[in-house]
C-alpha cells in the first residue's frame, strides 16, 4: 500500500507566475496539475523541431534533468504529502472521494476537521431521506477540503464530479452548480476552480455548456480505439488514428484534457492478438504516445484553447518523448532520478521538444479527422480500448463515491456534534 503524501514537485524554487497556475496533488493514484504559464523555450531553426536549452541551463554542472525537461513541461508529480506544506508547498490540488477515503483514514490529518464540519452542516443534517443526506454530507466535505486546499495553494483546484453521473449531462451540470454553490458560499471564486469530469459523451457535452457560462472543467478518461479503423470510401481504404474523444473533448471547449499514456500501453501488451496492435508495433508505435501527440497537434493547430495533460507516465523515456505538451504527470521515483542526474551535452538522452505549436501547424490531418463529433460518431469511434479503460475508470471512481457516503454515514455524527 503506498504512502499517502501530499508533496509539492521537488523543484518547487522554479519560478511561477501568481496568475491561474496549476501544478498537482494527489493521493494514491487521483492527480492534478494546473499551470496556465510554462517556462520560457528557445526554438532552433531546425526543420526537425528540436528545440535548443539555453547553453546556461544545460551545459552547467549544476543543472539537473528536471530543470531541463521543465523547460518545455510543466513536471508535476502524482503523489503528495499530506501536512508538510511548508516544506513541499503544492501550487495546485486536486480534491476527490480518493482523497476523502485517505483523510477520513487519517483522523490527524489537517483536513479532518473539514470533513467533521460537513457532517455538522445543518442544512445536510435535517435531510430526512437518507441518501440525499449523505449526498449532501459527501458535497460539503469536498468543498471544504477544496477550500482548505484554496488557502494553502496559489493556483486552482479541481473538484471531481460523481462518476455516477456520467452518463446525463443535467445531472453533470446540476452537480457542479451546486458544488460551485458551496464554494461560493465560503468565498472561493470560480476562478480559482476546476470540476473534473468523465469524457462519455455526455461528460463531454456537460463541459461545453458549462465552458459557455464560464465555468472551467477538466475532463479525464480519454482514450481511444488504439490504432485507428479502416473506413472505406468510393471502394478505397485507408487507416486513420482515431482520437475522437481528444477531439470532442477540444471542440466542447474544455479547460484541461487528460490522457493516460501507461494505461493504454497496458492494454496493448494484454491484447496482442489484435491485428491492428501486431501492425502499430511492427511500426514502432506506442498508442499513449501516439494519442497524446495527435491530441496535442489538434489543439494547437486548429486553435482549441484547452491544455493537454499527459498522465500515466512510467518511466525517463516516457517523460522525455512528451517534452512540450503542457503537462507531464510523473511518478516520484522518476522525479527523483531527473533531480539526481545531472543534465550535460553528452548526456545518453537528448533533451528536445518533440511538442510544439510549430510542430503541430506543419502537422497533417485527413479530411476524416477533422468532423464535428457527436455522440453517434464519438460511440462509433471509440472502439474496445477506449470502452474497456473508460468502463474501468468510471466503476472505480463510482465505487470510491459509494465508499465515501457509506463511511460518513458510519461515523456522522461527529463527536461533539
Amino acid at each position: 500500500m503506498r504512502t499517502v503524501t501530499l508533496q509539492s514537485p521537488p523543484y518547487a524554487a522554479l519560478s511561477i507566475p501568481p496568475a491561474p497556475s496549476s501544478s498537482s496533488f494527489s493521493f494514491r493514484n487521483s492527480t492534478l496539475f494546473f499551470n496556465t504559464c510554462l517556462p520560457q523555450f528557445r526554438a532552433s531553426s531546425s526543420a526537425s523541431t528540436r528545440f535548443a536549452l539555453d547553453a546556461s541551463s544545460i551545459q552547467t554542472a549544476s543543472t539537473t534533468e528536471l530543470d531541463a525537461v521543465s523547460a518545455f513541461s510543466e513536471i508535476v508529480p502524482d503523489t503528495v504529502i499530506f501536512d508538510d506544506f511548508e516544506k513541499f508547498p503544492p501550487t495546485a490540488a486536486t480534491v476527490s472521494s480518493s482523497l476523502l477515503l485517505g483523510i477520513c483514514g487519517l483522523p490527524d490529518t489537517i483536513f479532518r476537521n473539514a470533513v467533521d464540519m460537513a457532517l455538522a452542516d445543518s442544512e445536510c443534517y435535517g435531510l430526512e431521506n437518507t441518501e440525499a443526506r449523505l449526498s449532501c454530507f459527501s458535497s460539503k466535505a469536498l468543498v471544504n477540503v477544496g477550500g482548505d486546499m484554496a488557502k494553502l495553494v496559489p493556483g486552482r483546484v479541481s473538484t471531481e464530479v460523481d462518476a455516477r453521473l456520467a452518463y446525463d449531462t443535467h445531472a453533470i451540470i446540476r452537480k457542479v452548480h451546486d458544488l460551485l454553490k458551496l464554494y461560493n458560499d465560503i468565498s472561493i471564486p470560480p476562478q480559482r476552480l476546476l470540476f473534473k469530469i468523465p469524457s462519455t459523451w455526455q461528460g463531454i457535452e456537460a463541459a461545453r455548456l458549462l465552458e459557455s457560462e464560464g465555468i472551467q472543467t477538466h475532463l479525464t478518461f480519454v482514450y481511444r480505439y488504439l490504432f485507428g479503423v479502416i473506413f472505406l470510401l468510393n471502394a478505397l481504404s485507408f487507416e486513420v488514428h482515431i482520437f475522437a474523444q481528444a477531439a470532442a473533448a477540444a471542440q466542447a471547449g474544455a479547460s484541461v484534457i487528460q490522457i493516460f499514456v501507461g494505461r493504454l500501453r497496458d492494454w496493448a501488451r494484454n491484447h496482442l492478438d489484435d491485428p491492428e496492435i501486431e501492425s502499430a508495433q511492427l511500426k514502432g508505435e506506442d498508442p499513449g504516445l501516439a494519442l497524446v501527440t495527435k491530441a496535442y497537434n489538434y489543439i494547437h493547430k486548429y486553435g482549441h484553447k484547452s491544455k493537454l495533460m499527459a498522465a500515466a507516465v512510467r518511466n525517463k523515456q516516457d517523460l522525455f518523448s512528451l517534452l512540450g505538451v503542457d503537462y507531464i504527470i510523473a511518478p516520484l521515483k522518476i522525479l527523483q532520478s531527473l533531480k539526481e542526474s545531472i543534465a550535460s551535452p553528452d548526456e545518453k538522452y537528448s533533451f528536445v521538444r518533440k511538442l510544439s505549436p510549430q510542430s503541430a501547424a506543419s502537422y497533417v490531418f485527413r479530411d476524416e479527422e477533422l468532423v464535428k463529433w457527436d455522440q453517434a460518431s464519438l460511440a462509433a469511434a471509440m472502439g474496445p480500448a477506449a470502452v474497456q479503460l473508460l468502463a474501468t475508470g468510471l466503476d472505480g471512481h463510482a465505487d470510491q463515491a459509494k465508499r465515501v457516503e457509506e463511511l460518513l454515514g458510519k461515523i456522522w455524527p461527529p463527536p461533539n456534534v
